[in-house]
């Protein structure tokens, strides 16, 4: 039987033992799947933490977040807000994949706000771990992950959102909701992402100085 309730107390106090921890969660359907767990990787002391929603099919199988397309429009977007990438912390809301098997291909499939705030969990831990003073959550999944309740994305960007621990939230939406736009509404929605980053960045600075 699957171990659903853990207490508070129990939580683990290092990445390496939330790496482990989530390896042998089966506290959601996803953790049964053939798949294997990604933990978020950046040091252990970072200014800025990037939440996606859930590893994808090139994640799962190189154990690392945000490597496939998405991580791409990601990097190029990090580089060109002057963002350092290695300086970042960047995990998921959700950190097994999710997914439909159909011939020799796995489809993505969107995880349920039950399988996002049970994963809040392990969530909360690397956040306690890392200590964060800006979260980007990049996507509704990302966002739930970190507040516990669905926040619209164009109404939520743009501003910081305090949170508890005396961290800020910023909102954005996920590199892969670019990837499927054309022309100019692709162009418009790519310039309001990098924005958002223009705009972490400037917060990161005002925080630093």
């Amino acid at each position: 039987m699957a171990n659903t309730e853990l207490e508070p107390e129990e939580r683990p106090k290092t990445l390496s033992a939330v790496d482990a921890a989530i390896h042998a969660c089966r506290r959601c359907p996803i953790g049964f799947l053939a798949n294997t767990a990604v933990m978020g990787e950046g040091p252990k002391r970072a200014a800025l933490m990037i939440v996606g929603e859930q590893p994808g099919d090139q994640e799962d199988r190189a154990g690392r977040p945000f490597v496939g397309p998405s991580g791409r429009v990601l990097d190029a977007a990090l580089e060109r807000a002057g963002i350092d990438r290695r300086q970042v912390y960047v995990t998921n809301a959700v950190k097994h994949f999710k997914y439909v098997q159909r011939g020799k291909r796995r489809l993505h499939q969107s995880p349920t706000t039950k399988e996002i705030d049970i994963c809040r969990w392990w969530n909360e831990a690397e956040r306690a771990i890392v200590k964060p003073q800006v979260i980007l959550a990049c996507g509704g999944s990302a966002v739930r992950g970190v507040l516990g309740k669905s926040m619209a994305i164009s109404r939520a960007r743009g501003r910081p959102h305090p949170l508890d621990d005396g961290s800020e939230l910023w909102v954005t939406v996920h590199p892969s909701y670019l990837l499927r736009l054309r022309d100019e509404m692709k162009e418009e929605q790519e310039a309001l992402f990098q924005a958002d980053l223009a705009a972490v960045t400037e917060r990161l600075a005002e925080l630093a100085g």
